[in-house]
């Protein structure tokens, strides 16, 4: 019995060089990381206890918790100042994803030589690029400080050693996924890598009282790459969102232990750099001198700040058995959703056999359901080729059915379109306190909606009509 236990004990295990999981058994791929070729052989582990040890802080009342250390500190940016909820906090991790080319350098550079004083110093530290890369852009958006430090290093102690030597306040890593430490095996951007790497410099944030800003990877899903355990770990998860072809860039917080997710930041993307926008309304909109067909301005809300914007819709007639459906910066289910609408119960026969392109101005993209009251007015709009009225905005969720439904924040709203000088709207029953000046018209279902547009000129063709003919 005691050969059979000593044997049993020293039975060979196997184990992930990726992210650690064990088996006893060999395997060519990880059932946890699906990664090819990394289950390798390594000595059964010892069986640990855990004792208690020395505390290396006594516990204290809550209420003596001195609340101070944890200020938050501006970066010189009002927008990403917005986001964080007024600032970085010592000892905060930052985790900022986004798609590639979509600004995320550009914006952290600008941060990290604002945020550079002679009591503050500023470390930046590139995996992906040399340093006089980063120099060269620097220079073209004005990011020159002699407090702020840059090296260009891809080995976990080295960066370590930058910290000793610099000692900075501010420790901006691009990207983590380019760093690896020799300590662990796998290949820089692994998961094990990643956790390594993230949880090395989380202990050095919190030890020395240093902001980190740590730059990101995405998938193509658009995820965050590596161990799921990293958004965890960190104290904030910004995500960086814009159309590499429009101007509008938007930093939305989705974790923030420090303050609210609800915030978003606005900002432009130009030639000489990223700047914020803090009314960056008017990237959404076209003024004219007369109305057009086929346009209608409504208010989205991006966390909790309004933006009005402007969707437009063309209708021609279409060429193919299969009339198109294009849309851009809208759902194309949602678009769909208003067509049958349209046709069902607003009696809008002549939407079905032709073809459809529905778009928004300056690349904002409409997701919330309130938009669905614009689209369907622009879709009429254009069907009909009668121009809506001037200065009217459209408020408002569209059900199967063709009831107006009530949405979040509608006083909000209002009020935005009020101070860009819109003095009509087109919302749902019971809309709350009204701006002065404003003349707002409740609407029950599209029918009351569709009245808007002129009769004179209105191409409707009720579908029991078009039987008789």
């Amino acid at each position: 019995m005691a050969a059979r236990t000593k044997s049993g004990k020293e039975r060979p295990s196997y184990r992930c060089t990726e992210c650690g999981w064990q088996t006893a058994k060999w395997l060519g791929r990880c059932p946890e990381c699906q990664a090819w070729g990394t289950v390798e052989e390594y000595g059964a582990p010892a069986v640990r206890t855990t004792t208690p040890g020395r505390v290396t802080t006594s516990a204290v009342p809550i209420g003596q918790v001195d609340g101070r250390q944890a200020t938050a500190r501006s970066t010189g940016v009002p927008e990403l100042d917005r986001v964080l909820g007024g600032g970085l906090v010592p000892g905060a991790v930052v985790l900022v994803a986004g798609e590639p080319g979509v600004g995320k350098s550009t914006l952290l550079l600008d941060v990290a030589a604002k945020s550079a004083s002679d009591e503050h110093r500023t470390l930046y530290v590139t995996g992906e690029e040399s340093a006089s890369q980063v120099r060269l852009r620097a220079d073209r958006i004005h990011a020159i400080d002699d407090h702020l430090y840059l090296a260009a290093e891809t080995d976990l102690a080295a960066v370590l050693g930058h910290l000793d030597a610099v000692k900075p306040s501010l420790l901006i890593l691009d990207s983590v996924q380019t760093v690896a430490s020799p300590e662990i095996d796998g290949a820089p951007g692994g998961m094990a890598q990643v956790r390594e790497v993230a949880g090395a410099l989380i202990r050095a944030s919190k030890e020395r009282g240093m902001s980190t800003l740590l730059v990101g990877h995405v998938t193509k899903d658009g995820a965050i790459a590596g161990p799921r355990l990293l958004e965890h770990l960190v104290d904030v998860v910004l995500h960086f969102e814009g159309d590499r072809h429009a101007r509008l860039r938007l930093v939305r917080g989705v974790k923030n232990r420090y303050g609210t997710t609800d915030e978003v930041g606005c900002f432009e993307l130009h030639d000489e750099g990223i700047t914020g926008l803090a009314d960056p309304s008017g990237l959404f909109l076209t003024r004219r001198a007369e109305p057009v067909p086929g346009t209608c301005l409504t208010v989205t809300l991006e966390g909790r700040r309004p933006l009005v914007a402007e969707v437009q819709a063309l209708t021609v007639d279409s060429q193919i058995p299969s009339p198109r459906r294009t849309t851009s910066g809208l759902e194309t289910s949602r678009v769909s959703m208003m067509l049958a609408v349209l046709e069902q119960r607003g009696r809008i026969s002549a939407l079905g056999k032709r073809d459809i392109y529905s778009a928004t101005v300056g690349g904002v993209k409409l997701s919330e359901p309130a938009a669905d009251l614009a689209v369907a007015l622009a879709l009429a709009s254009a069907a009909s080729d009668t121009p809506l009225p001037k200065n009217l905005v459209a408020i408002g969720e569209v059900g199967l059915a063709g009831e107006v439904r009530r949405v979040t924040g509608v006083q909000r709203r209002l009020s935005e379109a009020h101070r860009l000088g819109f003095t009509h709207a087109l919302v749902p029953a019971d809309p709350g306190r009204v701006p002065d000046g404003m003349k707002v018209l409740e609407v029950a279902d599209m029918g009351d909606a569709l009245r808007v547009l002129p009769r004179s000129r209105r191409r409707e063709a009720p579908r029991d009509e078009e039987q008789r003919r």
